[in-house]
């Protein structure tokens, strides 16, 4: 089976400002594509953006256009811009710009709950569909309601949910996140990430069993033909190493068939962004 990472991501904090990497201090240090190769199995990856700046995507298109690793790349643009299609066509027109197939925006960081549902952002994740990509949904249970208003919104678009929503794993917390997953996959045009679930739980003392009813969760509600493995690395090493996050989304898998495993591995992220092959 030829595995598909849907999401990690690299960086230099010798070279930009990554806020977020504040008090992270075990994996505040640079990690290139080169580290990448040294610790995962996967054929095929895709570079998920860290700040929000073109800066860094254009670099990330560059990163894949040398790679046979990076097959695809989600970036950032501001989403309110009036000249939004603009900004996307000049990516797409950079080196490396065929591999860009979504766009992330940081909603989880933005002090309006509901950010991701005014019209200006509406405008404009309904301009990235226009161009052929994905939008990724990077959220926290604050803004739950406003991903599931965003899905009704946008019937149109292919929708990624990052990290299953992050659920609150390291205290028990199982609903209202449960029904916020339920109501969402009832979306059909949005799909979901296994992924980060190592990082919601407690760093020290995560277990499979512990996290294994949200990863059932998270195949039950979508289904396997809208689940997709993710590392989530470098992140990840803050609570596991790669191995380690790939072992356990082998153990949440396991009851699946194995064209549902196919699917979850590397099917759904090559239909969802879409990738133009699952090997490199």
């Amino acid at each position: 089976m030829k595995l598909v990472d849907a999401h990690h991501h690299l960086w230099d904090p010798t070279r930009r400002t990554y806020d977020w990497l504040a008090g992270l201090d075990p994996i505040r240090r640079p990690y290139t594509e080169a580290d990448l190769r040294a610790v995962t199995p996967a054929s095929a990856t895709v570079l998920v953006q860290t700040v929000g700046e073109t800066d860094e995507t254009v670099e990330f298109l560059g990163v894949a256009a040398s790679s046979s690793l990076v097959a695809g790349v989600v970036g950032w643009v501001d989403l309110t811009a009036p000249g939004i299609a603009d900004q996307l066509a000049s990516l797409r027109s950079a080196r490396g710009g065929a591999a860009l197939v979504g766009i992330r925006h940081q909603a989880q960081d933005e002090p309006d709950p509901r950010w991701l549902v005014r019209p200006e952002v509406i405008r404009g994740i309904t301009a990235v569909a226009a161009a052929g990509l994905s939008y990724d949904i990077l959220v926290k249970p604050a803004q739950h309601e406003a991903a599931v208003e965003l899905a009704d919104a946008v019937p149109g678009v292919r929708l990624v949910l990052d990290h299953a929503g992050k659920p609150a794993i390291a205290d028990g917390g199982y609903e209202p996140w449960a029904a916020f997953l339920s109501s969402l996959s009832a979306r059909p045009n949005v799909f979901c990430k296994l992924s980060g679930l190592v990082t919601e739980a407690d760093w020290t003392k995560w277990t499979v069993d512990e996290i294994r009813p949200y990863a059932e969760h998270v195949l039950t509600s979508f289904g396997p033909d809208r689940v997709m493995f993710g590392s989530d690395w470098p992140v990840c090493e803050l609570a596991a190493t790669y191995d380690q996050v790939y072992e356990a989304a082998q153990a949440f898998t396991s009851a699946l068939s194995t064209s549902e495993q196919e699917e979850v591995f590397g099917g759904t992220a090559i239909r969802a962004y879409p990738l133009s092959s699952g090997d490199g």
